[in-house]
């Protein structure tokens, strides 16, 4: 990991949100809890095996690595910039942070939130095609190609739950780094 992103480690929680269904966004919430192995109360992504639907059709006992969504509001403004408006909730994302530099932490950063709560990252999400149904254009935006053929995915983080509790807007988020040597995130 970059050392010169030590200092955007810790931040606060923006906004959250949650939906029951399985659709593209989420409506923001006053607070949300996170159940710990599982996700987001309520949420129709919580459970201890895969949720996604393109997931749970490869395999349905596969465990869930993506039971939290993070977006960094930072990418909302970016993206802002580049005439895509777009709200905290509305790609999917469970917590919107500012101040983190979600892209940057290694897998296995544990993301200590208000008093109790703790999500260990995971992976990258891989951008699909609904983001382009939703804002024409964006997904370019959002999983760049880079020179050499990689792809540069840019719509957050997953999590797992390895500790419960209330998340709400104005929460601090410090992230705690594995030992070393660091393992970047991957699309998981």
């Amino acid at each position: 990991m970059d050392k010169s992103i030590s200092h955007k480690l810790d931040g606060q929680v923006l906004a959250v949100a949650q939906d029951g269904q399985h659709r593209f966004s989420k409506s923001t919430v006053p607070d949300i809890e996170v159940i710990a192995g599982l996700g987001v109360a309520g949420d129709a992504h919580a459970g201890a095996a895969v949720q996604h639907r393109s997931r749970v059709a490869a395999d349905p006992t596969r465990p869930n690595l993506r039971q939290v969504h993070l977006i960094h509001a930072e990418l909302l403004d970016h993206l802002a910039a580049e005439g895509f408006a777009v709200e905290p909730g509305q790609l999917g994302e469970n917590i919107t942070t500012k101040g983190v530099a979600l892209l940057d932490l290694p897998r296995g950063t544990l993301l200590h939130i208000g008093p109790s709560v703790i999500l260990e990252a995971t992976g990258l999400r891989n951008p699909c095609k609904q983001i382009e149904a939703f804002r024409p254009g964006l997904l370019a935006r959002l999983a760049r190609k880079q020179a050499d053929g990689a792809i540069e995915r840019l719509a957050g983080i997953m999590c797992i739950v390895r500790a419960g509790g209330l998340v709400r807007p104005g929460d601090a988020v410090i992230a705690e780094l594995p030992a070393e040597p660091h393992e970047p995130l991957a699309a998981v």
